[in-house]
């Protein structure tokens, strides 16, 4: 696959950045773990996010129903049109994920652009879907599962926690990569759920979340003191006015863990505590 790889890109004269997170998968046991990681079946849609050269592209169209796939870069489009001419059951789209309207899906199969996997983990999470398979760096996996006070736990951790159950699979060496990234990579399956805890304000919840964050190592206290006026842009309150709100609204407890130690369903809990200043 290495070698096709490299001809199809020399011959429409593309070539694929590592900065910008291009890394092509080369070893087909991992894309087939990653289809049969998500169960994929002749009735299912599959939404692949930056098809690249089409590798995973076309192993997928050999089971599923319909493939989704969205690219962006050009010249990576027209190897995807030239490669997969004749497979009806595939859908290219041309755009950003990040901003273009898509049709309806069931499953996502995808190795995403690494460059930007904040931003399509957030986007992703808005769509409602059964469950999706992806590729990430080791270390943003190791995010998407950090526990509480450790290095890795943040506001990605928190959110997607609200939102889905995630389990990191597998970690994937850079030679499976053409090119190779610096690092390993992790395969990850994240399935939609209802939220384990209610909040009452998604927004409030989001922007608490969001804001302490800022300052993970400070106590919650300090953290919203500093923050407030962020997570409640149109309240005009100074900072003795806050400090009085944040005592007689959150217990003491709550006020004196620091924000990496945090829980999920303790951002919850401030948020539904502070909804209304």
């Amino acid at each position: 696959m290495l070698k096709e790889t490299r001809e199809i890109l020399k011959e429409h004269e593309a070539w694929l950045s590592r900065r910008m997170g291009q890394n092509q998968v080369i070893d087909p046991s991992f894309l087939k773990k990653m289809i049969d990681y998500a169960n994929v079946t002749e009735r299912d849609v599959v939404l692949e996010i930056g098809a690249g050269v089409g590798n995973l592209t076309l192993m997928l169209a050999g089971r599923a129903r319909t493939v989704i796939a969205v690219e962006k870069d050009e010249k990576l489009v027209e190897i995807l049109r030239k490669r997969l001419k004749g497979r009806t059951n595939v859908r290219l789209l041309q755009g950003d994920f990040l901003d273009m309207d898509l049709p309806e899906f069931n499953k996502i199969v995808s190795n995403l652009p690494y460059s930007i996997s904040s931003e399509i983990m957030f986007r992703l999470l808005e769509f409602n879907f059964d469950l999706a398979v992806l590729m990430f760096q080791k270390e943003f996996a190791e995010r998407l599962v950090a526990k509480p006070g450790s290095e890795n736990y943040g506001r990605l951790t928190v959110n997607t926690y609200y939102r889905a159950e995630v389990e990191l699979l597998e970690e994937v060496p850079p030679t499976a990569f053409f090119p190779q990234p610096k690092v390993s990579s992790a395969i990850v399956r994240l399935k939609p759920r209802k939220p384990p805890f209610t909040v009452k304000e998604e927004k409030v919840f989001s922007d608490v979340v969001r804001a302490l964050f800022q300052h993970r190592r400070q106590l919650v206290r300090n953290a919203l003191l500093h923050s407030f006026s962020e997570i409640f842009p149109g309240k005009k309150m100074d900072k003795s006015e806050i400090r009085s709100f944040l005592n007689e609204s959150l217990p003491r407890k709550l006020l004196e863990t620091r924000v990496v130690d945090l829980t999920p369903e303790n951002f919850g809990e401030i948020a539904n505590l502070i909804t209304s200043p």
